[in-house]
């Protein structure tokens, strides 16, 4: 981490601006500058609760037929094992395209019943519009978040921190976007949701794609300037929400607010171009070291014993279906069948379970929390902006700092994520027991811990079960997210709720048919829920700390040395042909 990269002073010249332009176009830094843009406009789902009231208004929905609407906006969104199967078979550019044709398509045909262009949708056409759109952003993450993890193995926690905090990011984005272009009309909204991340993903089709890994000296530094970038942009979008909010904006404002983002946005590109323009120079170089100077060390492998030529016949005749539970070392390649039937994937499961089942709960309820407890409309909404930025910091801090606690300490990243489960426990808990303004706190622990989940998930899954399968195998891990959201949100939350208005109306002698919609007003209209969901979260944590058990000795290994090997040996290679 410490090396100071080798630098080259060596210029561009003219005639060599365009084999330069194609240097960078190619290069693995501008994957990751492409992947951050198509990233950022990956989270559309997080803006359901903007134009959702358009959908409601137009087409007459009730709020039990907008509740279905959203589930089947989260199912989608969550599901995403068909992105991670096709792109075992498909090249990269390929799952982008589809991804692309799907987000415009689901989205597009929500703008066209919105605006009365097409009669109105029967409410299981509106699901399947709503469930397609959402679920085209696990392609955008299989073809942009897998490519990057495999294009630099080691830095994966780093590498998945950046592109879930930018996913973070994208609602907050998209919305300063959409309100320079359309200004305050929900419905244009819809219609941006549906071009915009497509059309980032068929610009970026090529240019993302797995590439040879060479690991540079510098790596590391890299990233921290792309975290510095990103922070800017955080404070900046947190800073123009706010604003925005008490200040009434014009047209030009907005349109300003919408040029700086998209500035930071491509900041990123000028950090790629420096890199690459440093890896061309040192190309350009005449060999004048020795490059010979890596001398491989003697094998020092056993020697095979003599009946394994036939364990090998015995391995290849060997049925799938054996092979299952036949399984190899951690950290080693192991099948998508493999990996899902391990003990450690449904450890995982569980924690999942409990973890992001409850974090989305708390989520979803906490405009409602915000009003049973008698906030103002506005501070309701600050509520929603420090959930959405405070799960960007979880999401980059989880990235960084388990990354560098792993690779100084040997700090399992498990261990991070039962941390991070005990502290969301602490944010359900002062829900349950509020104070005077303690749904501030709350909101940013609940933020926090909930964009710290993902990423500690997707690199436990990389690390514990290889890279081979991982486009399906970090898809499946979040399956267990919409399960828990529909057993812990709809079944438990939602049910106490009505429950507890259900009372609140017998107290005044009122009935149910009395009054169009259930509002509860009180701190005990969420109490029990939330003790559950503290509960179930403790429960999670247990459950990964039972992990961190099982595999301490994988983590007290140096788990990226075949990585740091394959890349030396690359580059050796590379070497040898010059």
């Amino acid at each position: 981490m410490g090396e100071a990269p080798i630098r080259s002073r060596g210029g561009l010249k003219c005639n060599e601006l365009f084999q330069f332009a194609v240097h960078v176009v190619k290069g693995r830094w501008f994957t990751v500058f492409a992947s951050f843009l198509i990233m950022a406009g990956a989270g559309a789902t997080y803006l359901f609760g903007t134009y959702s009231k358009v959908i409601k208004s137009t087409l007459g929905y009730d709020q039990s037929t907008l509740n279905l609407l959203g589930f089947f906006k989260d199912l989608g969104a969550n599901v995403g094992v068909l992105s991670g199967l096709i792109a075992e078979v498909t090249p990269t550019w390929f799952v982008l395209l589809v991804g692309s044709a799907m987000n415009f398509t689901g989205y597009f045909m929500i703008w066209l019943a919105v605006t009365g262009r097409i009669a109105k949708p029967k409410v299981w056409q509106m699901c399947l519009y709503i469930c397609i759109g959402a679920n085209s952003q696990n392609f955008a993450n299989t073809g942009a978040l897998v490519t990057c993890v495999k294009n630099f193995p080691e830095s994966r926690g780093i590498m998945l921190g950046l592109l879930k905090g930018f996913v973070g990011l994208s609602g907050a984005v998209m919305t300063q976007v959409y309100l320079s272009i359309y200004g305050n009309d929900a419905k244009a909204l819809i219609l941006l949701i549906g071009w915009l991340p497509a059309a980032l993903s068929v610009v970026f089709v090529f240019t993302i794609r797995t590439m040879k890994v060479v690991r540079q000296p510098n790596e590391v530094r890299v990233f921290y300037h792309f975290l510095y970038v990103s922070m800017v942009l955080a404070v900046f979008l947190m800073a123009m929400t706010i604003t925005q909010k008490f200040v009434a904006f014009s047209h030009a404002a907005y349109a300003t607010s919408a040029t700086a983002v998209c500035f930071l946005l491509f900041v990123p590109l000028f950090i790629a171009i420096r890199e690459e323009l440093v890896l061309w120079n040192l190309k350009k170089q005449p060999p004048t070291e020795i490059t010979i100077e890596k001398i491989e060390p003697p094998k020092t492998e056993i020697q095979p014993p003599v009946s394994s030529n036939k364990e090998e016949e015995e391995k290849t005749t060997t049925s799938c279906f054996l092979n299952i539970f036949d399984k190899p070392p951690r950290g080693d390649d192991y099948t998508i069948l493999q990996a899902l039937l391990s003990v450690d994937m449904l450890i995982l499961f569980l924690a999942t379970l409990g973890g992001l089942g409850s974090s989305l709960t708390a989520v979803d309820n906490l405009g409602q929390i915000g009003e049973s407890l008698g906030y103002p409309a506005k501070t309701v909404n600050s509520f929603v902006s420090l959930v959405s930025i405070w799960n960007y910091f979880g999401r980059v801090f989880s990235g960084f700092v388990s990354e560098a606690l792993l690779v100084k300490y040997k700090f399992p990243r498990p261990l991070m994520m039962t941390l991070v489960l005990l502290l969301s426990c602490i944010g359900y808990l002062i829900i349950a027991f509020p104070a005077p303004g303690s749904v501030y706190i709350a909101s940013i622990i609940i933020g926090f811990s909930f964009g710290a989940q993902l990423p500690l998930l997707f690199a436990i899954i990389s690390e514990l079960f290889g890279l081979k399968y991982y486009s399906t195998l970090f898809n499946c891990g979040q399956l267990a997210s919409p399960i828990g959201s529909y057993i812990l949100n709809v079944k438990t939350t939602g049910l106490l709720y009505d429950r507890e208005a259900l009372k609140q109306l017998a107290a005044k002698g009122l009935t149910r048919s009395a009054v169009k919609e259930l509002t509860c007003i009180g701190s005990h209209c969420y109490r029990l829920s939330f003790i559950i969901l503290a509960a179930v979260t403790l429960f999670g944590a247990l459950v990964s700390f039972v992990l961190v058990i099982r595999t301490r000795e994988f983590y007290k290994s140096d788990i990226y040395k075949k990585f740091r090997e394959n890349a030396e040996a690359g580059q050796t290679q590379k070497e040898e042909k010059h």
